[in-house]
């Protein structure tokens, strides 16, 4: 299924709120690097953002390397920003609040 990307306009105001996300260099994704506590800080993060990707069946890239993740969301079957990386955005920084990011 095809996802509609979404304009310009729509991303830049999703991105305002959005605490610390920003636009890729190219536009085609929304980034942020996440700094936690602990390597099980980070590691807690990633496992409850593992199960909001499953049921939202749209999944990150990323990387963590001890306290640190770095997360680019796009949908690549768009192009580009849909609802869907907002979506996985918005639930990303729920699991993130109360971590100490």
């Amino acid at each position: 299924m095809t996802y509609a990307k979404l304009e310009a306009d729509a991303v830049r105001t999703a991105l305002e709120t959005l605490d610390g996300w920003s636009l890729r260099e190219d536009g085609l994704a929304i980034v942020k690097a996440y700094k936690f506590a602990s390597f099980a800080e980070a590691f807690g993060f990633m496992a409850e953002c593992a199960l909001a990707a499953e049921k939202l069946n749209h999944h990150p890239e990323w990387s963590n390397v001890y306290s640190r993740v770095k997360i680019c969301l796009t949908t690549h079957d768009s192009q580009g920003i849909t609802e869907r990386d907002i979506l996985l955005a918005k639930a990303m920084e729920k699991a993130a609040a109360g971590r100490g990011n």
